[in-house]
This record gives C-alpha cells, structure tokens and sequence, in this order.
C-alpha cells in the first residue's frame, strides 16, 4: 500500500514540474507568431510615419504650386509690357537703320523737290482745331528723293543749308482764313496767315525759310489751326525745298 501511494505521488510530480516547465517555455511556434506580430507593429508604425511624412510634403508642394500660379498671373502683364517694348525698339532699330543708311551715304551732293498739293480735281482743306500735316501728293521735281509724297516728309539726306518755300491758297473771309506753317522735326518754324475783315475772295499767303539741318532732321508744312485752303488742277499750293550746300 505504501509504495502504490509513493508512485502515485511521483507520477503526481512529475506532471506538476511538466506544466510549469510548459508555463515557463512556450511552444516554440507560438514564439515564432509572437516574433511576426512584433515586427508587423514596427513596419506599422514606420509605415505610419512614412504616410504622414508623405502627406507633409504634398501639402508642402501644393503651396508652392498655388504660389507659382500667382507669380506667373502676376508676370503676365509684365510679359506683355516686354513684348510691346521689344516691338518699339524693333521699329526704332528700323528707323535708325534708315537714318544710318542715309548718314553713310555722303555721296549726296544735289538735293531738290518741287510738290503741289493735288494731282487732279480740286478740294476744301481745313478747318482744323489743332495743326494738321499738309500733305503734297503731286511731286514735279525729287532730285535726291529726299521727298516723300506718301507721308509729306521732307528728310535732310545729309548735313547742310537748305531753303524751303511753302504758298497756300484760299477762298478766304472773316470765318475762313488761311494758313500754313514750315515745321522741323515738330518745331514750328516760319507761319504764314490771311484773312479778309469782309467780303469774300480769293486769296493767298507764302512763307520760306532757309535752315541748317543734321543727316535724318524732317521738315514739313502744316496746316494752321481754324485755317482753310483750297486747291485743284491750277496747283495754287505748293512745298519747295533745295540744298545750298553740303557741312
């Protein structure tokens, strides 16, 4: 009886030391679990951090887009100012390519025109509230072709004295008198004026000058303000211009 008590008490501790030792040391696939579940949170978390890092930077460029928006609404005008710039020098670049053509041609020693205003029919110029270019489509005499029908610019081809001459026409009376006057480069030079007190009547007036102008200076007749001329196929206005000498 004693032993069978004794061996029951054994098999007894043995059992109770195997729980604890199951206790102490888990399966060894339930560790390999536990290891997986651990590295699983860690790439989690970086996981995570990477998203909002993410995230930081796409609102970051998003700014910088919104910004670069408004800089290139803003630079709009700004491109549009150059480009109108860029087309006046172009034209002012032309325009010195013809002073400068002009300027190298020193050869030019023999410079005269002879211009009425009309070439056919006949018409009433005026009245204008301010200056108005006469222009003298009709061209006699253009030596030198320093004179241009199409614009009514005389342009001095080289440095020199020259004399112009300009007569205008009118059926004048105290409401329409006539006028005229030589103009350099948008200076007034030399006015010629008449008008009648009553009556009514042709009439006429004329003015000349004699000026020393650069390569490119440009002369022209303008007609004078609240002025009227008249002119037709008997050519009674006329511009005339002619080099003295060369400087």
């Amino acid at each position: 009886m004693e032993n069978t008590v004794g061996l029951l008490l054994l098999l007894c501790a043995l059992s109770s030391a195997e729980e604890a030792q199951s206790q102490t040391n888990p399966h060894p696939d339930l560790l390999d679990v536990y290891t997986q579940l651990g590295d699983v949170r860690v790439q989690l978390a970086e996981d995570r951090l990477m998203i909002k890092q993410l995230q930081t930077d796409k609102e970051e460029l998003e700014a910088k887009l919104k910004e670069l928006e408004e800089r290139e609404s803003q630079l709009e005008p700004i491109k549009e100012k150059l480009e109108e710039q860029a087309a006046k020098v172009e034209e002012l670049e032309k325009q010195s390519d013809k002073v400068a053509t002009i300027i190298d041609e020193p050869e030019v020693r023999q410079v005269a025109f002879f211009a009425t205003f009309l070439e056919s029919g006949s018409v009433h110029f005026g009245k204008y509230t301010a200056q108005k270019l006469i222009i003298f489509k009709h061209v006699v005499l253009n030596i030198g072709g320093a004179y241009s029908p199409s614009t009514g610019f005389f342009t001095a081809p080289v440095k020199g004295v020259y004399h112009f001459d300009f007569y205008v026409y009118g059926r004048m009376d105290s409401s329409h008198p006539i006028g005229a006057v030589l103009v350099k480069d948008g200076e007034n030079i030399a006015i010629t004026y008449e008008y009648q007190t009553s009556g009514t009547g042709g009439g006429s007036a004329s003015n000349g000058a004699t000026l020393l102008l650069e390569a490119g200076n440009v002369v022209t007749v303008h007609l004078w303000p609240h002025t009227r001329i008249y002119d037709n196929h008997d050519h009674h206005c006329t511009f005339t211009g002619y080099l003295l000498f060369t400087m």
